[in-house]
């Protein structure tokens, strides 16, 4: 249903990894392709990895720091980020996102240093977007003044839910008085650039408690809101209570209707929705998040971050998939050593490349346009791969794809299903790829 689709957000950038050894670079099978004209452009993710507490039902890359090491990692990630940009060769970095972890545990010290590193590498213009994801605790309440002074201009507000008692059992270590104090704090600071992020399908909830719940944020939030829909993930403490039969999560015809109201009431809130799991008004969008979901070069920085980008100063042409070593304190001694942590590294091809923006860009609900997708395959346009399949002439047929003068597009009702939407789509372009590069092959030995 819309499960994977909702949880494919950026915070993919931080997913968990088979381990490599150091500088693995393993080449993908097809034939690369030339690399879109991004190479001038980028956005940084920066990784927290530290944190007080793990939440129950959280299996990101996160660690309870053992010892303060706040001056280590500061070094690690100016470091990091410096000689990351030096490999990309990026004349401009167009947002900055500091995720986690949680980052709002990071000094601000530590935010002003990766910028001014970020200033000695690239432009960082003034109207940038820099975003901090804040745990609405009292700690994170009490530096968001500072944190604006170091330059972060957006906050996001890991709320997760109004009712205290769901908090306790998601092992979240702020209240929902805190959470409304920090919301009124952030926008105070930040008027329009104060995300909040929401979760349904909780332990025990209804689908006119989660409505009425919503209906109360939207009371007092600011003009972007994100909705994730609870995963029980294997290793979890949540995933294990569920398995004990010590509590039950709503089904998955109850968390569609969740997430059907949801659009609705955040419709009637003056909210677009433009991302499956993203709201706006007063065009409020995240600038960062739209660059993956465009296809936009993107560095990752810290312990497990992800990028993708071209590493121009290698003579590399195509993009490659970077994943950074995931424990803290090995990736501190590889940065150490070596100037950045890069674990695994994987040369995209054709048909990788396209995979992601197709992918990514179906989240949006405008979709991908022919030129978009044109500057990533300028020779196998969307009309030529999406209209001699039948499974795909049905999916246009029942409403639920749309392939248009515009481009191609999920309909309203057809984004809640994109997960069931994606495989033929995925299974359509891996033939035409195929068929391409086998015809590229005779032609070649003609």
């Amino acid at each position: 249903m819309i499960t994977r689709a909702l949880r494919a957000t950026g915070r993919a950038r931080c997913a968990g990894v088979r381990r490599f050894c150091d500088g693995d670079l393993i080449r993908a099978e097809s034939v690369p392709t030339r690399a879109p004209q991004l190479s001038a452009q980028a956005s940084l993710y920066v990784h927290w990895p530290y944190c007080l507490r793990r939440c129950t039902y959280c299996n990101f890359n996160k660690y309870i720091a053992r010892q303060n090491n706040d001056v280590i990692m500061t070094e690690c990630l100016q470091r990091e980020t410096g000689a990351l940009l030096q490999l990309s060769q990026v004349s401009c970095v167009s947002s900055v996102f500091f995720g986690g972890g949680t980052p709002s545990l990071a000094p601000p010290s530590t935010i002003e240093a990766v910028l001014e590193s970020v200033s000695k590498r690239a432009r960082l213009s003034g109207d940038a977007e820099v975003t901090l994801e804040v745990n609405p605790t009292p700690v994170g309440l009490s530096q968001l003044e500072d944190y604006c002074r170091a330059g972060v201009n957006r906050f996001s507000i890991g709320v997760q839910t109004l009712q205290d008692e769901d908090l306790r059992i998601l092992g979240r270590d702020h209240s929902s008085l805190q959470a409304l104090r920090t919301i009124e704090e952030a926008r105070r600071l930040c008027p329009g650039r104060v995300s909040v992020d929401v979760m349904f399908g909780r332990p025990g909830q209804s689908v006119e408690s989660w409505e009425t719940e919503l209906s109360e944020l939207l009371g007092v939030c600011d003009d972007h809101v994100s909705l994730y829909q609870l995963t029980l993930e294997r290793g979890t403490e949540l995933f294990r209570q569920v398995e004990r039969g010590e509590m039950s999560v709503p089904g998955e015809e109850a968390t569609s209707e969740m997430y059907h109201r949801a659009r609705r009431t955040l419709s009637r809130h003056g909210f677009v929705q433009y991302e499956v799991s993203n709201f706006a008004r007063n065009n409020a969008l995240s600038c960062h998040n739209m660059s993956y979901w465009k296809g936009s070069q993107y560095i990752g920085v810290g312990p497990g971050a992800h990028g993708r980008f071209v590493p121009v100063s290698e003579g590399g042409v195509a993009r490659e998939a970077r994943t950074q070593t995931l424990e803290p304190d090995i990736w501190i001694r590889e940065v150490r050593q070596r100037g950045h942590g890069t674990r695994r590294r994987i040369k995209l091809g054709r048909l990788e490349l396209l995979e992601e923006v197709l992918v990514m860009g179906l989240r949006m609900t405008r979709g991908i346009s022919h030129q978009h997708w044109e500057s990533f395959s300028p020779e196998l346009r969307l009309q030529e791969i999406f209209t001699t399949s039948a499974d795909i002439q049905e999916l246009l047929n029942s409403g639920r794809l749309i392939l248009d003068d515009r481009g191609l597009r999920c309909s309203w009702g057809g984004l809640a299903l994109l997960d069931s939407i994606l495989p033929s789509l995925l299974l359509q372009l891996e033939r035409c790829i195929t068929q391409r590069q086998q015809d590229e092959a005779v032609d070649l030995d003609r």
